[in-house]
């Protein structure tokens, strides 16, 4: 009997474990009758020296007595199993108790297994501590695991991991930890939490009451991590800052303002030179805490994107109908229309700049290729070779009409870039009244820069209208309609069939036709619509006014989950280039690729679906059937899928080169990991049809 059979249908899971210690456990599993002459699985524990039998509950705690024993070295004899702990007349019982060393009854370590997710298990947990005085509490459901040091009964703070028997709490505190320690410990992989997850903790604990902007402050300690991160990416020897290192509360706050205030400088325009952290000493030292285990910088921006589109997505962003677009349809429509060095490309409604920062990634990897470069651990974090930079800084653009939203595109774009970043704070549809923003003098010292570099691109110098870009890729709101005339006037789809304005027009049909003023002849757009632009017949005029303006290269379906928990409309990518007679030839009749999204990717309430290692074809093989007779004739069953590696644990999640967990969709090839998918496929239409840019 497995172990994986045991937990089956339960909330618990094996992957905070590994092979050796599951195999462990698994043979140590003594099989008794039941009244129904069936098997129940038991274990001699290792504290209670008797058999008991193996629940969900009790095989996560008899893996995790092994991992107390084996790895962290505590002796049996200072554990207790369901301890009683007093709460007035009424006793409760914690899993594993661990006492002290020097006093045999004090509790040290409570671990708490019973509830399975973690806002329950850490209000047990915290219940627990503070009835028994235990300064460190552990939580875990098999799956992600949490350890806290309780600095007060209000406050649990974030540890790495909890000391071993010959440690003390001071020695884990005081610990110097360099970027390579932050890359081999990263929270986001040890624990198997996401920085949503961290934020959402650190909201229930001091966010929600602390009479702050909650974005505004998560925002500067990520801003100020970023910062952190990169200093040391870049000397490899020096010790991280945004760590308590057992800093006094006053000591820890003055510390990161510092930081903060030299991250400011190296990336002004983000926050106003006067800016301060205004989280009090308790409420800052718990952020801290939950916040510098975790590395941020990765070979993508999605770990912080994560966090930002939750901060953004309770202020302004769903109210006008604009989500972030996943990193994964991101990566999807940059593989399929492929930029290049030599190209310039924007984003019109940019978001959190993930458009234009994984073109930037997109090209940067061609180039390193051709310098003989290879992509590190730190591909966000190191310095670039000059094109890299150069690329950066010339040709690549965005615009968004959010000042939030900017404000973390243009952080994002500093990082990836480490310069001059063209991100603009426009109403992208208005362009007639962006001259007016040249009379605000704080919009000026922060987007003048970007919007000098942005003007050299205009088709006429005294028209914001047309430019000359090589590529855009946008996801703009599909909510809400556009009602000034004083804008739907300048739009052809302004007007209905009959050729007359209208009094309100979708945004995102504006957006359509604003796109591709931005387009050179032969330009090319991906862009994310609703699902009904493509079916209704209400917009047959639309796509009329797309097809003569435009080849359309395909359209790809998303999954109806993409944006959950945001939206459920049904949305698709729209890929087309812009007829020119050198780089897309008008014709009349021309093939278009067609594909839809088969992997959901989320599950219904916006959860992304990762991949585990039974969703991967080679830990399979086909196990050989023979004919059977049936009622007389032979008849060839299908093959049977076999378990590749009987010691694979195959609820195992597949971690990428960078320690993080895959998405499960079908819309690319990830790193060698999975099928060819949606853009794979799209590669071979594209050389098979000879279209300009493959």
């Amino acid at each position: 009997m497995t172990l994986a059979e045991i937990l089956k249908d339960s909330y618990y899971k094996l992957t905070q474990f590994n092979l050796v210690e599951i195999d462990n456990l698994e043979k140590r599993i003594i099989k008794h009758a039941d009244s129904k002459g069936g098997l129940v699985p038991y274990i001699n524990c290792l504290v209670r020296n008797k058999e008991v039998k193996l629940t969900p509950e009790e095989t996560i705690r008899q893996l995790y007595l092994q991992i107390l024993m084996d790895h962290y070295g505590y002796h049996p004899s200072r554990m207790e199993l369901e301890y009683p702990v007093s709460f007035g007349i009424e006793k409760k019982r914690a899993d594993i108790v661990i006492f002290d060393k020097d006093n045999k009854r004090a509790p040290y370590i409570l671990i708490e297994l019973k509830k399975p997710k973690l806002k329950e298990g850490k209000e047990q947990l915290r219940g627990y501590c503070n009835a028994t005085g235990a300064p460190i509490g552990v939580w875990s459901n098999g799956d992600s695991i949490s350890f806290y040091h309780r600095k007060d009964p209000n406050y649990f703070e974030d540890l790495p991991a909890i000391p071993r028997a010959t440690e003390k709490l001071s020695d884990i505190l005081s610990e110097r930890w360099t970027i390579d320690d932050l890359i081999g410990k990263d929270k986001l992989v040890t624990e198997r939490k996401s920085l949503k997850d961290l934020i959402l903790e650190m909201e229930n604990e001091v966010l929600a009451g602390a009479g702050v902007d909650a974005f505004e402050e998560l925002f500067k300690l990520i801003f100020t991590k970023l910062f952190d991160e990169m200093e040391s990416g870049r000397d490899k020897k020096r010790f991280l800052e945004f760590r308590n290192y057992g800093d006094t509360e006053t000591e820890l706050k003055e510390k990161i303002q510092n930081i903060f205030n030299r991250a400011k400088k190296k990336w002004s325009g983000v926050f106003s030179d006067d800016a301060k952290i205004e989280l009090t000493t308790s409420h800052l030292s718990v952020c801290i805490s939950s916040l510098q285990d975790v590395k941020l910088f990765n070979s993508n921006l999605d770990v912080v994107d994560d966090a930002f589109e939750y901060l953004i997505g309770k202020s302004s962003k769903g109210e006008k109908g604009q989500y972030f677009t996943p990193r994964y349809v991101i990566d999807m429509c940059v593989k399929m229309l492929n930029p290049k060095e030599n190209e310039t490309m924007i984003d019109t409604a940019a978001g959190s700049c993930g458009f234009p920062v994984h073109t930037i990634f997109h090209v940067w990897e061609q180039i390193m290729k051709e310098e003989g470069l290879n992509k590190s651990h730190l591909f966000t974090l190191e310095q670039k070779p000059p094109r890299c930079t150069d690329y950066v800084n010339d040709k690549v653009f965005a615009i968004d009409f959010d000042e939030k939203t900017v404000r973390v595109a243009r952080t994002l774009n500093l990082i990836a870039g480490d310069g001059q970043t063209n991100i603009l704070h426009l109403n992208t549809l208005d362009w007639e009244r962006w001259e007016e923003k040249l009379d605000d003098d704080d919009w000026k010292d922060t987007y003048y820069g970007g919007w000098k570099e942005l003007k050299k691109l205009r088709q006429d110098k005294n028209s914001n209208r047309d430019f000359g870009f090589d590529l855009l890729m946008a996801n703009p709101p599909f909510a809400g309609d556009i009602k000034e005339s004083r804008i739907i006037s300048k739009y052809e789809l302004g007007k209905n069939a009959a050729g007359k304005y209208q009094t309100a027009v979708g945004r995102d049909i504006l957006f359509i036709e604003r796109n591709l003023d931005f387009l050179k002849p032969g330009g090319r757009m991906a862009i994310v619509l609703p699902q009904g632009r493509f079916n209704n017949s209400s917009d047959k005029q639309i796509r009329e006014f797309i097809a003569e303006r435009c080849r359309i290269l395909g359209v790809v379906g998303l999954h109806g989950n993409v944006f959950k928990p945001h939206t459920g409309t049904k949305t698709s990518v729209l890929l087309v280039q812009k007829w020119d007679d050198r780089l897309c030839p008008k014709v009349d009749d021309y093939p278009i690729f067609f594909a839809t999204m088969q992997e959901p990717s989320k599950d219904n309430s916006g959860e992304k679906i990762y991949i585990r290692k039974r969703d991967l074809p080679n830990f399979y093989k086909v196990k050989p059937t023979v004919p059977e007779p049936v009622q007389g004739e032979l008849e060839l069953k299908e093959p049977k899928l076999q378990w590749l590696d009987s010691s694979v644990n195959l609820d195992e999640y597949v971690l990428d080169t960078h320690g993080h967990l895959i998405v499960k969709h079908d819309l690319f090839n990830h790193d060698g990991l999975t099928k060819d998918g949606i853009a794979e496929a799209f590669s071979e239409f594209a050389k098979k049809e000879r279209l300009s840019f493959f």
